[in-house]
């Protein structure tokens, strides 16, 4: 994750008319992943190209593939993809120091006896850990943990209630650089095995803008370049690509491309697309992904939707 600082809150009713509805877990049924109206659960298939869509989309790379940045097996000695732990009211909650203070939520966080963290627990990379409380419907979320000689540390922490549009304050960062939740932008196993994914998705672009819009909180880039992209970017697959061809799991990935989105939540490798790791995922299919590029996206105009948690 790369940093810096600071745009605005969450979407509600589209104009299509499209029916939004509040997303739960199957093991925390009584949780929703944030209300129905929340921007990360609003479909945009109806709503207007961006003006400056083709330059933003150039910007991030026309030609560049889609990689879907999570799997089954393990990569490099860890899992593929953002894992999570379901916790609960038992869950012993730790003390954690952070490196950005002035921004986390000093809370203490119910860190279970075998947490799992993005890459495993030798990554040298961003080393997400998020932590969904199914007794309180709160989530954690947490960047750069580690366990040290001095406990727990971590570089930035934040905290959601999911039952609420409630945001970020303005400029401050989250466990991601745009201040925004990762949980709600994960493609899950489970979603897929009922078939359908009912929410926009994380994506990151190697260069992004000293800007953010619309959910997101934060930016993390010295430039002002307009022609790079602000962190909150919403994209969408073109309703002209033909996913019939692609192999189930893929093509229920492509068809929230398409209905819902996807959400510039950091710097990283462009149009790669997070998910939860899970033993299912068929990394042959999920690699069919590649066969689109930037060229096949489209910047959605979000400028009519309201903004709940603003």
């Amino acid at each position: 994750m790369r940093r810096l600082v600071p745009a605005a809150a969450l979407a509600a009713v589209l104009l299509s008319g499209a029916a939004a509805h509040a997303l739960r877990l199957p093991a925390a049924a009584r949780c929703p992943v944030f209300p129905a109206n929340n921007a990360w659960n609003q479909r945009v298939d109806e709503l207007p190209v961006a003006a400056d869509s083709v330059r933003l989309i150039a910007s991030i790379g026309l030609d560049a593939p889609v990689h879907a940045d999570f799997g089954s097996g393990k990569w490099d000695g860890g899992p593929i993809g953002i894992p999570f732990d379901l916790v609960s009211r038992k869950t012993q909650r730790r003390h954690v120091s952070f490196g950005y203070a002035d921004e986390s939520d000093r809370v203490r966080y119910p860190i279970p006896r075998h947490v799992h963290i993005e890459g495993g627990a030798h990554s040298t990379g961003d080393r997400h850990a998020i932590l969904v409380d199914k007794s309180t419907c709160r989530l954690y979320e947490l960047y750069d943990f580690r366990h040290t000689s001095r406990g727990w540390t971590a570089g930035s922490g934040a905290t959601w209630n999911l039952r609420s549009n409630h945001l970020r304050p303005a400029g401050w960062t989250s466990a991601d650089a745009a201040g925004l939740p990762i949980f709600a932008g994960l493609a899950r196993w489970d979603e897929v095995s009922r078939g359908v994914i009912d929410h926009a998705l994380r994506f990151t672009a190697r260069e992004t803008r000293r800007a953010y819009v619309y959910p997101a909180r934060h930016y993390a880039s010295s430039s002002s370049d307009p022609s790079l992209p602000p962190m909150g970017l919403r994209v969408r697959l073109k309703a002209s690509v033909n996913i019939a061809s692609f192999p189930r799991q893929a093509r229920i990935v492509l068809r929230a491309l398409q209905r819902y989105g996807m959400i510039l939540a950091d710097n990283g490798s462009p149009w790669y697309v997070s998910g939860a790791p899970n033993r299912h995922w068929s990394n042959d299919a999920l690699h069919t992904l590649g066969r689109l590029t930037g060229a096949d996206f489209e910047v959605v105009d979000t400028s009519s939707l309201p903004e709940p948690g603003k």
